[in-house]
């Protein structure tokens, strides 16, 4: 059909599309009865009161109608037809809070290298899972729930206990986020002030903010616990995490790298200047030297060894998804394909609408992204064989007599943190492109919708317009589940029937209680501390919330197909 237009393209979609869901399984096997929230109901704040402040439930955040690229009719509610609901996880940052290979000394000029919260990670994890199994239907159109997405930093350091976890957390199983020996051995019963032990014992600077004393937390941390895995299928998207040391320094830089992953040697702390020499080294303003990262004035604790911190690569983390054992709800391969294995690919989202899924990873470039040229060739293509109308490089308009499909597009960097644009150590001879060089290609054609994307650890939502504004689509940028406010978003697409699409951007939080008793440690009780710690956390950006206009949006899409 090459005359179908945008309007009637979707209602036919939104009449045929069929979705998934499943049971709801709280980490309890429970089911849950009562509708569950979004943050359109309710939402974490802290309580009243300066210092360290416990969180309790907030107002919700109002749904704002974002009319940048087309405008609202008032009649478009009660003609709207949903054509699909799906969630995207982005920045789960699963980490080995004990494994040698991290920079935790950093985290007074690098936040990320420490946080309060890390050993807890996979448990929360699953408590965002649970909340998505309760979810059932898209908050606003009721579609059935058709697929998660994670767009990336999956894994904190790419390590193979992390990328096991990551797995049991999504297809459900049992957990326990320890590796080395069954007693804590990482930087938080180190007594080195610099971090927080929660033990006690040690006068650090979290106990002057007023952190709190828990004793056995660490013991409790490390236990096992069953996570409910997702009741929909899912997908996965690359991060520079999941495939660089600490998501900064690609593997080829470090000497001898996965021995230092497997052995027993961890850094605890380090004189001040090397520190900030290391710190510098990470943000790209010096050269990387394995001397730099591993010697001089250190103060190191022995650890016990373990195999599972070993590295994984791409090729791997390609090959963990496309194991059968792994397939969960499915599908086989969370959409990397074992007839052409790469970190890109397509995959449905609904009748005539195709999801891609990009690797804008560049392991030479810190922790910023781009795509090989390879790859941006690939996109065009895709592109071009699903648009019967679009624009070449020189803006000459061009038909063709194809079916029209319309584009959601994943990754995990956004347009503007795609800089890095010197060559990727897993193919060095081949050119990259800009965050910028992506959005040029995409405004040549008018059938891109949207393009949702992570590592930013934000909540933002730009429009990118074009002079043909049939030629504009939305960036959908969402924050992480590591740091505060510890989000995830639903991204629900209707048709309006008069000309124009909505998607529907809703921003959910984990099950847990915004509150526990700090004796309280069940896995509940545990991940209400863990968003609890995140807020308090002092390198937190309380910022990365964003403006209502980034939270829960409707975004507006004029009709862009020739009728």
């Amino acid at each position: 059909m090459t005359d179908l237009s945008r309007r009637g393209f979707m209602l036919a979609a939104g009449m045929t599309g069929v979705g998934m869901t499943g049971a709801a399984l709280g980490l309890s096997g429970t089911a849950s009865a009562a509708p569950a929230r979004t943050t359109l109901d309710v939402a974490a704040q802290p309580a009243p009161g300066e210092g360290y402040r416990r969180l309790i439930a907030g107002p919700g955040w109002p749904q704002i109608v974002r009319t940048d690229l087309a405008v609202a009719d008032p009649g478009r509610i009660d003609r709207r037809v949903p054509v699909t609901a799906f969630t995207q996880f982005t920045d789960l940052h699963i980490t080995d809070a004990q494994s040698p290979a991290r920079f935790e000394y950093l985290h007074p000029l690098a936040g990320g290298a420490f946080r309060p919260q890390e050993t807890l990670g996979a448990l929360a994890a699953a408590h965002l899972v649970q909340r998505v199994n309760q979810l059932r239907t898209g908050p606003v159109t009721g579609h059935p729930m058709d697929f998660m997405i994670t767009t990336g930093d999956s894994t904190d350091n790419h390590e193979r206990a992390e990328l096991d976890w990551y797995f049991a957390v999504l297809n459900g199983g049992p957990i326990a986020q320890n590796t080395g020996a069954a007693h804590y051995e990482g930087v938080q019963d180190s007594g080195d002030p610099l971090y927080w032990h929660p033990e006690g014992g040690i006068d650090d600077r979290y106990r002057e903010r007023g952190f709190p004393v828990l004793p056995g937390l660490l013991t409790d941390a490390l236990r096992p616990f069953a996570g409910p895995g997702l009741d929909i299928p899912w997908y996965a998207v690359f991060g520079n995490h999941d495939n660089s040391v600490m998501g900064t320094l690609a593997d080829q830089v470090i000497p001898r790298v996965n021995d230092w992953y497997t052995g027993d040697r961890k850094i605890i702390g380090r004189d001040e200047r090397e520190a900030a020499a290391v710190a510098e080294m990470l943000r790209g303003g010096r050269e990387v030297s394995g001397r730099t990262i591993l010697g001089g004035n250190t103060v190191v604790r022995t650890v016990t060894p373990d195999q599972r911190r070993h590295p994984f690569t791409t090729e791997e983390f390609i090959a963990a998804h496309l194991d059968e054992a792994r397939t969960g709800p499915g599908p086989v391969g969370h959409g990397f394909d074992a007839a052409d294995p790469k970190p890109h690919y397509t995959f449905r989202i609904a009748p005539g609408v195709t999801g891609i899924a990009m690797d804008s990873t560049n392991t030479a470039g810190l922790a910023e992204g781009s795509l090989g040229l390879d790859q941006y060739r690939w996109l065009d293509d895709v592109l071009t064989r699903g648009s019967s109308t679009y624009y070449d490089a020189i803006g000459r308009k061009q038909t063709q007599h194809v079916t029209d499909e319309l584009f959601v597009l994943f990754s995990h960097h956004t347009s503007g943190t795609m800089t890095a644009l010197w060559p990727d150590f897993r193919s060095p001879g081949e050119p990259r492109v800009g965050g910028d060089g992506v959005v040029r290609l995409l405004q040549r054609f008018p059938n891109v919708l949207a393009w949702v994307n992570g590592h930013t650890h934000r909540n933002t939502i730009t429009p990118h317009g074009a002079d043909d504004p049939e030629r504009a689509f939305w960036e959908i940028n969402t924050a992480s589940h590591v740091d505060y406010p510890q989000l995830a978003r639903v991204i629900e697409i209707a048709d309006n029937r008069d000309g124009t699409i909505s998607l529907f951007t809703t921003l959910i939080e984990a099950d847990s209680p915004y509150q526990a008793d700090y004796d309280d440690r069940s896995p509940a009780g545990l991940a209400a501390l863990y968003r609890e710690l995140s807020f308090n956390d002092p390198n937190a950006d309380l910022d990365q919330l964003g403006d209502h206009t980034d939270r829960n949006t409707e975004l507006l899409l004029p009709g862009r197909l020739p009728r």
